[in-house]
């Protein structure tokens, strides 16, 4: 599933159409992406708006329009956002559209529909962007959020805990994985095992890791630096970056989870 970097990537891709007036919209009745949206009363919102401004905000994108009108875009496992220059026949997956006055076609396609799109007729904030958390790489995202959300939560493993999207916005597998391990700690250590020091490091390596992630990959969809676990974790016989050594993979958490065994021990939550 597309975590922060991913959504970041593709929240851009729609951006040329940025100032252009909406001349057509088309929303798929039969997909399930679109429940519960009254097609009638969107496409009314929309068509003569213009395209302000679009956000990404822990895994959803939002889209606002000239008249206080929103988009939401969750992009599930297989969603994503493509943008055509010239108007294109109607495929299979493509279950939102937006057909701009200067011929630009901007798509929403989803060959599973585990994605969503959600209308919100304004100009309140709608209250499905409003209830996401403050983003780690927020002021609000501080040592002491953490530290309590763990102690809440302390006979639960730090993996499970990660992708906690209420405290922990954008986060996924991969990117849960990356952290632990740059951090040194065992994905199974739980989270009231953490002491003050090792609850600064894992802030300060969330931060790192978002940071790292939309550089790379929310810029250009670029590939990671072999010198990140990413590029190692599913390796057949794949090795840490760092010590060599064999890297193990097992379910935690209800996710396959990768880690170094020599290099994240259980105890060093403790120190």
């Amino acid at each position: 599933m597309p975590e922060l970097a991913e959504v970041e990537y593709f929240r851009k891709q729609w951006d040329g159409g940025l100032g252009q007036t909406v001349a057509k919209v088309f929303l798929n009745a039969k997909a399930r992406v679109g429940r519960g949206i009254n097609a009638k009363a969107m496409t009314r919102a929309l068509v003569g708006a213009k395209f302000m401004q679009s956000t990404a905000a822990a895994k959803q994108i939002a889209l606002c329009f000239s008249n206080g009108a929103w988009i939401g875009v969750h992009l599930g496992m297989t969603g994503k956002l493509e943008v055509s220059a010239t108007k294109q026949k109607l495929r299979r997956h493509d279950h939102f559209k937006l057909t701009l006055r200067s011929g630009r076609e901007l798509v929403f396609v989803d060959p599973r529909q585990f994605g969503r799109i959600q209308f919100w007729p304004g100009p309140e904030t709608p209250p499905w962007w409003a209830k996401i958390p403050p983003a780690i790489l927020s002021p609000e995202f501080t040592p002491g959020v953490v530290a309590v959300f763990l102690r809440r939560r302390a006979r639960t493993t730090i993996k499970a805990v990660l992708l906690m999207q209420e405290r922990f916005p954008g986060i996924g597998n991969w990117m849960a994985d990356e952290v632990l391990w740059r951090a040194g700690f065992h994905p199974r250590a739980k989270a009231g095992d953490f002491s003050p020091q090792a609850v600064r490091k894992l802030h300060r390596t969330l931060r790192e890791v978002c940071r790292d992630a939309l550089r790379v990959i929310g810029k250009d969809w670029s590939d990671p630096p072999d010198s990140w676990l990413f590029n190692h974790r599913w390796e057949k016989g794949g090795r840490c970056p760092r010590t060599r050594s064999p890297l193990v993979r097992a379910t935690i958490g209800g996710r396959t989870t990768c880690w170094s065994p020599r290099r994240q021990v259980l105890g060093a939550e403790r120190r």
